[in-house]
């Protein structure tokens, strides 16, 4: 499987973004080393780990700390040794608030039939509500995940523009 990881970081200069190379980690504590060396300083770091234009998954530390994760489909972790390190250890399943989200039918679906359709097949993990602070509810990551024809890379840039960190991301992958 091929992938793209990018640290996002705010530190006392505003945000930066790097690309971090995964390639021969052993461990969820070897990722987050590595992330938090991208800008030991940092108050808030994101990792954004994209997976063969399928699967995303966000890591978080704030001020270094505090390990929070979060994946767009639990398949990811058996698919690939990769996903299964980045979220082989949570164990709770959004699954209510995930066909909440996608499958509940809705009157006005009739009149809006612009709207995206969702993916029904999604099973995201982890905490959604990661980003909450930063301007992407819960809810919002999940209806980002679930809709179809959104590419891993699409959520990425999507979540980094809300944050502010649009710019910085754009940038590195233009280099």
């Amino acid at each position: 499987m091929s992938h793209f990881a990018a640290a996002v970081t705010r530190g006392a200069e505003g945000w930066a973004a790097a690309e971090l190379d995964l390639s021969g980690v052993a461990d969820i504590e070897e990722i987050t080393d590595r992330l938090r060396d991208a800008d030991p300083e940092a108050s808030v770091s994101l990792l954004f780990v994209e997976s063969d234009d399928a699967y995303l998954a966000i890591l978080r530390l704030d001020e270094g700390e505090d390990l929070r994760v979060f994946g767009s489909d639990q398949v990811f972790a058996e698919d690939s040794r990769l996903g299964a390190i980045l979220l082989g250890d949570i164990e709770e399943q959004l699954p209510e608030i995930a066909e909440a989200d996608v499958d509940e039918p809705d009157e006005a679906d009739d009149e809006d039939e612009d709207r995206p359709s969702a993916e029904p097949d999604v099973e995201p993990v982890g905490d959604p509500e990661l980003l909450a602070d930063l301007g992407v509810s819960g809810g919002r990551l999940l209806e980002l995940c679930a809709q179809e024809g959104m590419l891993p890379a699409d959520i990425t840039a999507e979540i980094c523009q809300a944050v502010g960190a649009g710019d910085e991301i754009e940038e590195l992958r233009e280099a």
